[in-house]
């Protein structure tokens, strides 16, 4: 045992921020609505409580007086862990639990605390915690962790994820403890007594369990014994004398207490490996040859397996539900399952044991409990059968493991002798534990730990720390990791005395409470200081009465002059009450600890008696009167300057020393009194310099750092309220203070900069005089003494880091004064040279040096690496640029963060090494070596985890990815100096042309491309109620009319339609032609001769037609409004109403079709109805939030609302939300026995599941097939039309399957024959139509390749089905079914073609799809002889016509010769060529209807193309019908009429095919003109056909089109089926409901350009790239978007092409599903206005922007350039702000002009060359050459940027002019600034060379005025320090000598030329000044 360190024991520091605490959880309980049920009271007070027993102490009182009084409350508190809107704020999270109640609060000391989730269970909370599980990962590389919170009761374990899932676990033992682990939770099963019964043989059962997953099994854990041969053993954990005493997270260790033996011991948890599982089953296979425990463990495993046998739920895949937890999960016992959290210790403990109060328990839960939580997918309900016999036994278990886990339905039965094996999933693996021997004491005193807990010091050392109470004793193991952190090694124990601890992880210490009542900060094993808690008695009057000493009260006022020594000397002073009032708190519940000895002499005073709930720096104390007091302990420093220093010596000092500095340092910080944040800087260099052994006395400038105090006098001793008040009189006080005389004397002399520091003061006193800078002599004893010059290069180090942060400058400048001390002291003249370049004003104050003795010198440690060249960043930089080669440079791993990545930058992109951030950075980066190798294996850690794929790109492509990798942002390069940034600005300029399509968001916000970033951010985003985008926000337009609203087309998105149609008003036109929510305009004028009666019957017999259009609308609008919008989870659908009626003029009286005077068909409105519902569902987006709640929600409660909510299902179904719909509610719906509703939802149900063969859907269709069902099954009325609508189901289920079965039974179904007592006699068409579709569906384009199907003859059985002849014999089922004729109907033995034929065609036409089989294909020819053609019905023409043009898809071609070609060859002439006997009619026909196949034929294959020949070939049919038509007239009796309208509806649709989704306005004029025509043949189906065609034409309001996959043609062929009904009711033909199919093909192409600025739609031109076909080669061409692109696998490239917007390419060759993702959502493709360029809405034609006017020559531009119009050729805000406040001429003084114009012109350049964020470079530049014209230079640091900036010019462009356009470096602005600083300084170098000639010969630095030109100089012109190469240059008499010379001096040439008068003068000079001994000023 190693003993305590002690240090600074007599030092105090005060805690911060003392709080009344009481759990939060607490109040809310109280304001519970069940908190009468909790019994939540007030206790007694303390002290009457504690009279009461006063020897058992706390404990005991609490178990026996208020365990039965009150509920038992506890709570946990840990660090917030959750994302939160403020970034940055810290909070806290608490978890209470009190009775049935568990509250989870957040809350921070700023913001207050709320209730996050509150969970009320059904029995008393044994236990809360909060446990991160692992979900395994599903193809990601990384697995996700699920945050939750387990409330274990009695017998299950409540399991809530923050995610909202909730998960019930029934427990098959009862639990004594869970814990968290890494892995899951771990369970210490409770000891019975029951044991012995579950167990003759005595051998003990598993006691520790572990659950991974909630829906896993508990499953027990293993361990390996640590004895030498017992390695390769694994055993159950059955030892329940081992306790579990703590469990952490990072790493994975378990602390266990064994009671027996009295040692703890410290395990490291893991997942068990296959060897050891595959022992485990080894072992229960050999009964002979079993470890300890298994065989018991499997007999316990039978029982358990009935305890809790768990049903299946419906559709749950690889789930298997066990005993354990209700469900399993597979997790793969080998996948790791790393990840990390802030672990929360647990609270106390109530007693040393848990099995103290074990009850016995029964575990089972009731099935009430069960069923209530039973709402979330995840979570199973336990079947409790066998739970009733196993009651009283059953108290541990150990489910089988879930590899060998399986379903069982709840009649099955088990066998229950053969036990099933366990499989742990956990094993512990022992890593160290006690070697002290049990004495006699520790018998009797149990020397459990009831507190453990892990902590770090400040040097990084981490130890495991746990408290045993009953001997007062903190024991603090220090461990380490090992070298691949797998496993640790723990070292040395320490003792501290301690009666309770709590670690500080903010702070890497620990508070611990002594038996005195004393609180002590230690870090590590170091005692820090004493606690100071105000309001609380100290030590001095605790227990330990004989060190109560004299109160010391403190100065008054504490003034400048003496503040330093007080803050030195205060810890020294003797603690002392504070003047704070008492706070009394209301009397709290106090918690599990032990008494105090002396309780009489402490009653009446306030003590700590305990800590609890460490959160950061935060903790609580429990208090002797049951009051809780949250305090925290202050941090190491708040200045991030000290911090940083603090950082560098910890790094560079041996641990000890390093451990001496920084609590030395703590304990001066945060003594009592405290220091403000502005003099902490000074506090530290005081410090800091006296422990190196300096007297900050002697020295001026340290001396004078008191007088920098930044508050008053009055106040600066403590942190002192503000007033608001004052008075005159304060005023005067404050300028006759002693303290503004000390500070006027100074003010003559200005403060060097802004650094607080003054290094020229002389103080009035005159004790300088006294004290000269000889006599200053440092003290060799001090502890930081012999470490000097390594503490002086790490912070040279940390001072060149500060250099690279402009944000840093203020504090780089203040290290600075701290350095050249240190560099003077070290006699280091290049370091002193090196910062008087830097801040020449500044140095020249500082001339003390204090002088150290050759002895003592030789007593410090000189590192390798302190180099008397000192390291420069500017320097090492500029030679990177200039194209030397470079030394490696120096750096502090976790420090110099930013140089290393400037560094790597540099050698990556300037030198042109891109191995530079990989393998080679050695070569350009050395790290120094220190007292600590902890920093640099975690930096090499980190950095290992932060490399990036190498990128094969550019240098400039692999800079930015690099950069990212290493978290550098566009917020941090504006940070960075310009001058080192111009390289990075440059790399990021030559990226942003054409940015790699894989970068990452990252990658594309660096580079300024906020389009790629915004297309990625918003992947991941769930869109709102908007139907472009979440960001978008664009809300449809509110209408003002109430009607308009209702008519279910307000959802359409103007701004994108007037974006696609901006000339003319089509979309309102459409809008206006599908309403049919108003009533219709009846115009009938009544004749002289007509009644009044017969008027009104002639008006309703005209609203009668009328209304023959207003019912076929909705499929129409349906098509119109598709996807277009998002409903709200809270509100119905709105369903527009559909409405019958009529308004006549001039009286607009009403009409309606209910009077009685005509003939209504019965159920009129039925189908219409379902269609107003399909397309009111149709309009929601599939990427809506919908559930199956919700959509019940819809159902209304008015039986008129079914037929539209019938339609409302099916289009759910059609958009994919059906799925979510439980089985339940499905069952409801089919109960009803609704006719529309079991349609809606049948093939609802099956276009959701297209294609899948899902076999719940199977079942659900087949009970509506008689067919699929089995012939002895009992035989269902089902009507015909829901028979329909479950075939076309299957069909759809099955879609492009080949299912046999199913094949083989649609095949027999198309020529099912009639069945007696009228089964399937009527509407049969419909039947075998629909058999035929589904045939077809399920061979889906398979032609010949259908596998087993060769014995059913597919292609043979359809077309006989086609062409008629014999019935063949029924097989099979079928043959039972059809064994009775038909008593209705005689078709004999053969097939009726007329029923058959239409469904064969159509079967065959589908398999043989794209397939171009000839054969095939001319089976479906038309017959070529008049006599063969008499015998076929011309629509079977059309249809054989349709079939033949699919299976030769490739042969169909857009033009009229083609369509031509398919009439057959006897026909092609003239009807006077034909001969007499065939009829005029039927000519005519034949030909019309062979015709319409081909056109739509010809629509189908060229569907969504938008194709130019197809739609004019189509548009001279339709002319050519409209004028026949004509001819016709009206006449009904005309029989050419109605296939005249047949063949004219089917050319419209294939127009509308190939245009849709773009709104053709001749195809738009063609439907309204159809529209309008009411009489004659314009009946239902017509009216339908033409606003299907309408609605198909604006296809989701212009955002959708069709496409031509498999899939898609097999919708549309369903849905477009040729034979239109002639009624609204009628379905004998084709089923109504599958006209909506068509949506099935649809799919959303239109690619809309959104400004990624104002996030506006707006139009950018697209190149489109197509692939090279047989009939094109590859081909280019432009499009203004937004537009319709064509189908992606036609495409090889899209392209937002310029100059308007920045180029942004998709290659579809790689990027296929980007672009698909794309589209799917709304087609949003964000695009970036390039500068100085106008949207193409407001500069069509390009001639407003700012480049069109600058096109005659540059200069003219300038001046042309108008600052008031800057609005018109630029949006971004920066550069409309700086054109306000900086390019406008106020006042008439001339600077001020031309500044204004240098302004204006800058602008110009950087909106004209696109890269306006040079702008700030720019002004940087003109103000650093500005000042050194000015002759006004502060410091040399723009001079540094300046001479960074024309070095990469010149490189860049002059060495390399073939380089290209270089837009950021081919600015004229930069060599007008470079000549301008040339002028100034060589005018400066004529007038004072003296001055230079000075500097070069003396070795004193140059004062005066003029020292910071010079140092602007020598940095500008690549002076070295020239006092050390002087010696090179004897004997340079000579120009020629000097220039021979150049290379050693390195200086660029052309300097040296300008140089060389001066340096050739200095040379003859005499040689004596080189010896001039050192002038001390």
């Amino acid at each position: 045992m190693s003993d305590v360190v002690y240090e600074e024991t007599a030092t105090m520091i005060a805690a911060g921020e003392l709080q009344s605490f009481v759990p939060f959880g607490r109040d809310h309980c109280k304001n519970h609505p069940n908190a009468f049920n909790l019994q939540l009271r007030e206790l007694q007070p303390a002290s009457e409580l504690w009279t009461s027993d006063c020897a058992a102490g706390l404990a005991g009182s609490l178990q026996e007086v208020s365990l039965q009084e009150r509920e038992r409350e506890s709570w946990q508190l840990r660090k917030g862990c959750m994302e939160v809107p403020e970034q940055g704020v810290e909070f806290e999270e608490e978890l209470y639990s009190a009775g049935n109640v568990v509250v989870w609060t957040k809350g921070s000391r700023a913001h207050g605390s709320n209730v996050y989730k509150a969970f009320t269970v059904d029995s008393p909370v044994e236990q809360a915690l909060w446990c991160d599980f692992a979900v395994p990962p599903s193809k990601k590389d990384e697995e996700q962790l699920e945050h939750t919170v387990c409330i274990v009761q009695n017998g299950c374990i409540n399991i809530h994820t923050v995610t909202g899932k909730d998960f019930l676990s029934p427990l098959p033992f009862q639990v004594s403890k869970a814990w968290p682990t890494k892995f899951g939770l771990v369970f210490e099963r409770k000891i019975t007594a029951a044991d012995g019964q579950l167990n003759p043989s005595g051998e003990p059962l598993p006691y520790l369990f572990s659950m991974l997953h909630p829906i896993d099994e508990v499953a027990p854990v293993v361990y390996k014994p640590s004895g030498p041969f017992d390695s390769s053993r694994v055993e159950y954990m059955t030892e329940s004398s081992s306790k579990i005493v703590f469990t952490c997270c990072q790493p994975s260790v378990i602390v266990t207490y064994d009671s027996e033996h009295g040692i703890h011991s410290v395990w490291r948890l893991r997942k068990v490996t296959s060897e050891e599982r595959s022992m485990v089953l080894s072992c229960l296979a050999e009964p002979f040859a079993e470890p300890l425990g298994f065989q018991a463990t499997g007999l316990l495993m039978s029982h358990l397996r009935n305890h809790s046998r768990l049903d299946t739920p419906c559709g749950s895949k690889a789930a298997r539900f066990n005993p354990g937890a209700g469900a399993s999960g597979v997790i793969g016992a080998n996948s790791p399952h790393h990840y990390s959290t802030v672990h929360s210790h647990q609270s106390r403990t109530l007693m040393s044991s848990p099995v103290m109060h074990s009850r016995v328990h029964s575990p089972g839960i009731s099935k009430m409990a069960a069923v209530s939580r039973d709402h979330s997918p995840g979570m199973a309900m336990p079947s409790l059968s066998g739970a009733a016999r196993f009651n009283t036994t059953l108290h541990s278990s150990s489910p089988a493991g879930h590899h060998h886990g399986m379903a069982h339905s709840p009649n099955s039965t088990i066998n229950e002798t053969v036990p099933e094996p366990i499989i742990p999933d956990l094993c512990m693996e022992q890593l160290w534990s006690e070697t002290t021997a049990c004495h006699s004491l520790d018998r009797e005193m149990s020397s459990q730990a009831s507190k453990v807990f892990l902590t770090s010091d400040l040097c990084e050392n981490r130890y495991l720390c746990f408290l045993v109470e009953s001997h007062q004793q903190l024991r603090c193991v220090k461990f380490v990791e090992s070298n691949d952190t797998s496993q640790l090694i723990f070292a040395s124990v320490t003792n501290i005395a301690a009666k309770d601890a709590e670690p500080l992880q903010n702070i890497d210490a620990m508070l611990v409470l002594e038996a005195c009542g004393s609180l002590i900060l230690y870090t590590g094993v170091t005692r820090v200081s004493q606690v100071f808690v105000p309001g609380l008695l100290p030590s001095t009057f605790g227990l330990n009465n004989n060190r109560v000493g004299p109160y010391t009260p403190q100065e008054q006022v504490s003034t400048p002059t003496n503040a330093s020594s007080r803050n030195l000397q205060r810890m020294d002073e003797a603690a002392m009450p504070s003047p704070v009032s008492d706070p009394r708190g209301p009397n709290m519940k106090h918690h599990e600890a032990s008494f105090l000895e002396d309780y009489t002499y402490q009653q009446a005073l306030r003590y700590i008696h305990a800590l609890r709930d460490p959160v950061s720096n935060r903790v609580t104390l429990e208090l002797s009167n049951g009051t809780m007091l949250r305090i925290s302990i202050p941090d190491i420093a708040v200045s991030e300057l000290v911090r940083k220093c603090l950082q560098a010596i910890r790094f560079i000092l041996p641990k000890e020393a390093a451990m001496k500095v920084l609590v030395k340092w703590y304990t001066i910080y945060n003594a009592p009194g405290g220091t403000s944040p502005h003099s902490e800087w000074n506090l530290f260099v005081t410090c800091f310099l006296k422990l190196m052994g300096y007297n900050t006395e002697r020295l001026t400038w340290t001396r004078n750092l008191n007088f920098e105090v930044p508050l008053s006098p009055v106040i600066a001793a403590k942190k002192a309220r503000p007033c608001d008040g004052g008075c005159d009189e304060d005023w005067e006080y404050l300028l006759g203070s002693h303290y503004h005389r000390q500070m006027d004397s100074h003010s003559d002399a200005k403060p060097a900069a802004s650094s607080g520091f003054n290094a020229s003061v002389i103080p009035d006193d005159g004790d300088l005089s006294s004290a000269p800078s000889s006599s200053c002599v440092l003290d060799n004893t001090a502890p930081l003494f012999v470490h000097i010059p390594a503490l002086f290069y790490v912070l040279h180090l940390l001072y060149q880091e500060l250099l690279l942060n402009e944000l840093h400058r203020e504090r780089a400048l203040s290290l600075v004064c701290l350095l050249q001390q240190l560099a003077r002291d070290l006699q280091l003249e290049d370091y002193v040279d090196l910062y008087w370049r830097d801040y020449p004003s500044l140095i020249n104050g500082f001339t003390e040096s204090c002088l150290i003795d050759q002895s003592l010198i030789g007593q410090m440690q000189h590192p390798s690496f302190l180099r008397a060249e000192p390291p420069c960043i500017f320097s090492w930089l500029s030679s990177c640029l200039q194209g030397e080669s470079v030394p490696p440079f120096p750096y502090l791993p976790g420090v110099c963060h930013r140089l290393r990545l400037l560094v790597l930058s540099y050698a990556l992109y300037i030198s042109g090494d891109d191995k530079a951030t990989t393998s080679n950075a050695s070569e350009y980066l050395v790290k120094l070596s220190a007292g600590q190798k902890t920093s640099e294996q975690q930096y090499k850690r980190q950095t290992s985890v932060n490399q990036v794929k190498s990128c094969s790109g550019s240098l400039a492509e692999q800079l930015v990815v690099w950069l990212t990798s290493q978290g550098f942002t566009l917020k941090d390069l504006e940070s960075v100096p310009f001058g080192v940034a111009l390289p990075i600005r440059d790399a990021i300029y030559h990226c942003r042309e054409q940015p790699c399509a894989d970068w990452s968001e990252e990658v594309c916000l660096l580079i300024g491309r906020q389009d790629r970033t915004r297309q990625a951010h918003n992947m991941t985003l769930v869109k709102s109620k908007a139907s472009v985008s979440s960001s978008l926000s664009l809300e449809p337009p509110a209408t003002t009319e109430a009607d308009e609203e209702e008519d279910g087309m307000s959802d359409i998105i103007q701004e994108v339609t007037g974006l696609i149609w901006s000339q003319d008003l089509r979309v309102q036109e459409v809008r206006r032609l599908l309403q049919s929510s108003k009533p219709v305009r009846v115009c009938v004028v009544q004749l002289p001769e007509v009644s009044d009666h017969e008027y009104i019957e002639e008006k309703e017999n005209k609203l009668l037609q009328l209304c023959q259009r207003t019912m076929s609308l909705p499929v129409g609008r349906g098509l119109f409004t598709l996807f277009s919008y998002q409903p709200v989870p809270t509100e119905l659908l709105p369903i527009p109403k559909l409405n019958l009626t009529g308004r006549a003029p001039p009286r607009n009286t009403m009409v309606n079709l209910n009077s009685g005077n005509i003939d209504v068909p019965a159920n009129m409105p039925s189908w219409p109805s379902f269609h107003n519902g399909v397309a009111a569902g149709l309009k929601i987006a599939p990427a809506s939030q919908v559930d199956s709640a919700w959509i019940v929600y819809n159902k209304n409660k008015n039986q008129e609302m079914a037929n539209e909510h019938a339609g409302f299902l099916m289009a759910l179904g059609l958009n994919g939300h059906l799925t979510k719909l439980g089985t339940l509610n499905i069952h409801d719906y089919l109960t009803k026995g609704h006719e529309m509703t079991t349609i809606g939802l049948l093939l609802g149900v099956a276009a959701a599941r297209l294609g899948t063969m899902d076999v719940s859907t199977t079942r659900l269709l087949s009970i509506h097939i008689p067919a699929l069902l089995p012939p002895t099954s009992t035989e269902l009325d089902v009507p015909h039309n829901i028979q329909v609508a479950s075939v076309i189901g299957i069909g759809l289920v099955y879609q492009g399957t080949g299912h046999r079965h199913i094949a083989e039974v649609l095949q027999s179904e198309i020529g099912r024959p009639p069945g007696p007592e009228m089964e399937y006699c009527t509407d049969r068409e419909s039947y075998s139509l629909a058999a035929g579709l589904a045939l077809g569906m399920v061979c889906l384009g398979q032609g010949s390749n259908l596998i087993g199907m060769s014995d059913l003859n597919v292609p043979e059985q359809l077309y006989q089905y086609m062409v008629g002849g014999h019935r063949r014999a029924p097989v099979g089922a079928s043959r039972e079914r059809h064994k009775s004729p038909s008593y209705q109907i005689k078709e004999g033995d053969t097939i009726n073609v007329d029923v058959t034929c239409p469904g064969a065609t159509l079967a065959l036409a589908m398999i043989y799809l794209k397939t171009n089989n000839r054969s095939i294909a001319d089976w479906l020819k038309p017959p070529d002889t008049w006599f063969l053609l008499d015998f076929i019905k011309p629509e079977f023409l059309l249809l054989r016509t349709l079939a033949r043009c699919l299976i030769m898809w490739d042969e169909i071609l857009p033009n009229t010769e083609w369509v031509k070609s398919n009439v057959p060859q006897i026909m092609r002439g003239s009807h006077s060529d034909s001969p007499e006997n065939i009829n005029m009619e039927t000519w005519i026909q034949v030909q019309d209807y062979i015709t319409a196949g081909a056109c739509m034929a010809l629509g189908l294959r060229f569907a969504g193309s938008a194709n130019s020949d197809a739609f004019d070939c189509l548009y001279d049919f339709a002319k050519n019908f409209m004028r026949l038509m004509s001819f016709y007239g009206t006449a009904a009796a005309e029989p050419g009429c109605y296939n005249m309208q047949t063949a004219l509806s089917m050319i419209l649709l294939s127009m509308s095919m190939v245009m849709a989704g773009t709104g053709n306005l001749k195809v738009l004029q063609l439907c309204r003109f159809l529209h309008y025509r009411t009489g004659g043949e314009m009946n239902y189906g017509f009216h339908m056909a033409h606003h299907m065609a309408l609605g198909m034409l604006f296809l989701g309001g212009g955002r959708f089109s069709l496409s031509t996959s498999n899939s898609a043609i097999a919708a549309l062929l369903c849905s477009l089926y040729p034979h239109f009904p002639s009624h609204s009711t009628d379905n004998r033909y084709h089923l109504q409901a599958l006209r909506h199919l068509i949506v099935l093909a649809a799919e959303s192409r239109l690619l809309v350009p959104v400004d990624v600025d104002s996030l506006k739609p707006c139009y950018a031109l697209l190149e489109v790239t197509y692939k090279k076909t047989d009939w094109y080669d590859e081909t280019t061409v432009e499009l203004m978007a937004p537009t319709m692109l064509p189908e992606l696998h036609l495409l090889k490239r899209v392209r937002v092409k310029g100059p308007r917007y920045w180029e942004l390419s998709i290659d579809l060759i790689k990027e296929v599903q980007h672009l698909k993702s794309v589209l799917s959502r709304d087609g949003v493709l964000y695009v970036k206005l390039r500068a100085g360029q106008l949207p193409y809405k407001d500069d069509p034609q390009g001639w407003k922007s700012l480049l069109g006017s600058a096109v005659t020559q540059r200069s003219s531009g300038v001046r042309a350039f108008k600052l008031e119009a800057i609005s018109t050729f630029t949006s971004e805000p920066a550069l409309l702000s700086f054109a306000e406040f900086f390019c406008k001429t106020s006042g008439g003084a001339k600077h001020r002009v031309e500044t204004v114009e240098l302004f204006s012109a800058m602008l110009y350049e950087c909106v004209t060359q696109e890269c306006p964020e040079m702008l700030p470079t720019y002004v940087a530049i003109e103000q650093a050459v500005g000042a050194l014209c000015r002759g006004e230079p502060q410091h040399s640091f723009a001079l540094w940027q300046m001479r960074l900036v024309v070095e990469l010019w010149d490189s860049r462009v002059l060495q390399r002019p073939a380089h290209g356009r270089d837009a950021l470096l081919s600015s004229e602005f930069l060599p007008v600034m470079k000549n301008k600083v040339d002028v100034v300084l060589d005018s400066w170098l004529k007038d004072n060379s003296s001055a230079l000639r000075s500097y070069i010969g003396r070795k004193a630095l140059p004062d005066g005025p003029g020292s910071p030109m010079l140092a602007c100089f020598l940095v500008y012109r690549s002076v070295p320090c020239l006092r050390n190469k002087l010696a090179q240059l004897q004997g340079c008499t000579s120009l020629g000598h000097l220039l021979s010379s150049s290379s050693r001096l390195g200086m660029p040439l052309r300097d040296l030329l300008r140089l060389a008068p001066v340096l050739l003068e200095t040379q003859s000079r005499p040689r004596m000044l080189l010896g001039s001994p050192l002038l001390a000023r």
